[in-house]
């Protein structure tokens, strides 16, 4: 599994005035798992470090804790909420308490635009912050995404009147955008040839292909299919 994530440029943007006591400019940080364009967590806030610990952690619970290559743009906060997830105690043999390192296969590459003083795009600069540098690096599954939260959610519209005036709204509308692109919208890479006759291709979605689902799903579905919480 390779990951893709960052904020902002990742998959989301400003969204307007929060509610009273939270005002100011809300964005979205996403991570999406590249082969599947599934995404498998998010998260919105100010774009702070912590929002960055927050996917990172629901990342870390929804894939059991495996290692993963991640790449990302070149967001500062980035490293240092990765590393203390995913940092484990390691054994040495000696008293005291044992120093924390990453696993072996937990990597991290991030794609960092430098621009000139006018804000026109001078050079890309690719950088293995830690680990061996991730093959393709370039986060544009999650530069696509964005595209798409920006097409589909007017709250994300440069200049738009459709602001989402309250926190509340906000994180409803990324949840429900979430959920639509990953179970209910095929993606065109992610089709496979059809068994049957009378059809050329099999349309799947980010689901099918994690074999959450065997279908795509409908509206009706998401709002009457039980949801079972284990604990």
């Amino acid at each position: 599994m390779k990951a893709s994530a960052g904020a902002g440029e990742a998959g989301a943007g400003e969204a307007g005035a929060g509610e009273a006591g939270a005002g100011g400019p809300r964005w979205g940080c996403l991570v999406i798992d590249r082969a599947s364009r599934f995404v498998v967590a998010h998260a919105s806030g100010p774009r702070e470090e912590e929002l960055a610990a927050r996917v990172f952690a629901q990342t870390k619970q929804h894939s059991a804790g495996q290692a993963l290559a991640w790449c990302s743009d070149g967001w500062r906060p980035s490293p240092e909420p990765l590393r203390r997830a995913y940092r484990q105690p390691a054994r040495t043999g000696r008293r005291g308490r044992p120093p924390r390192r990453l696993p072996e296969g937990v990597r991290l590459t991030q794609t960092i635009k430098h621009r000139d003083e006018r804000g026109h795009l001078w050079r890309v600069e690719t950088r293995a912050t830690f680990g061996a540098p991730v093959e393709q690096p370039t986060p544009v599954h999650v530069e696509r995404r964005n595209g798409v939260c920006r097409d589909r959610l007017n709250a994300l519209t440069r200049k738009t009147h459709a602001l989402a005036k309250t926190t509340a709204t906000w994180d409803a509308l990324l949840d429900r955008h979430v959920f639509e692109q990953n179970w209910r919208h095929p993606h065109r890479a992610l089709r496979e040839s059809a068994v049957a006759a009378g059809r050329v291709y099999d349309q799947r979605t980010p689901a099918m292909a994690l074999q959450l689902t065997n279908h795509v799903w409908s509206w009706r579905e998401f709002l009457t299919t039980p949801l079972r919480v284990s604990t």
